[in-house]
């Protein structure tokens, strides 16, 4: 079964998952985005993206489709081995949803206030070691 990985400094998680959704409020706009992601093979990928408004920096790009006040669309980004997030206190955690929504700190028990958070596939010798705890 595939398996996400979270990490930060010491501190590795990893989740018996296919797909997920990460989820974000902007800093400055307040505003909800959200990605739904999957995992293939050794690599991430973005199937969807959904911005729920629009302001400073975050117009939907072209294409895009307004339904219900959420824009949706397809990031064209390519298949990711990682995907790296900034963990601070200034801002508004990131939320995993897998269905449910957690912040990504809070499933990361004794993190920094300040650190970054890599997202990535879980190898086998990792999905096994933390499984198995």
């Amino acid at each position: 079964m595939s398996a996400l990985c979270l990490a930060t400094g010491k501190l590795l998680l990893a989740i018996p998952i296919a797909s997920f959704t990460l989820a974000w409020t902007h800093s400055i706009e307040k505003v909800r985005w959200e990605e739904d992601w999957e995992i293939s093979g050794k690599h991430l990928l973005i199937r969807e993206a959904r911005i729920r408004g629009s302001g400073a920096g975050m117009e939907a790009p072209p294409g895009a489709r307004l339904q219900a006040g959420v824009w949706h669309y397809q990031p064209a980004s390519p298949p990711m081995a990682s995907v790296a997030l900034s963990h601070s206190p200034y801002t508004a955690g990131y939320e995993l949803c897998t269905p449910h929504c957690q912040l990504l700190a809070d499933l990361l028990p004794g993190i920094e206030p300040t650190a970054l958070i890599q997202l990535s596939v879980c190898t086998p010798e990792q999905t096994q070691s933390r499984l198995d705890r």
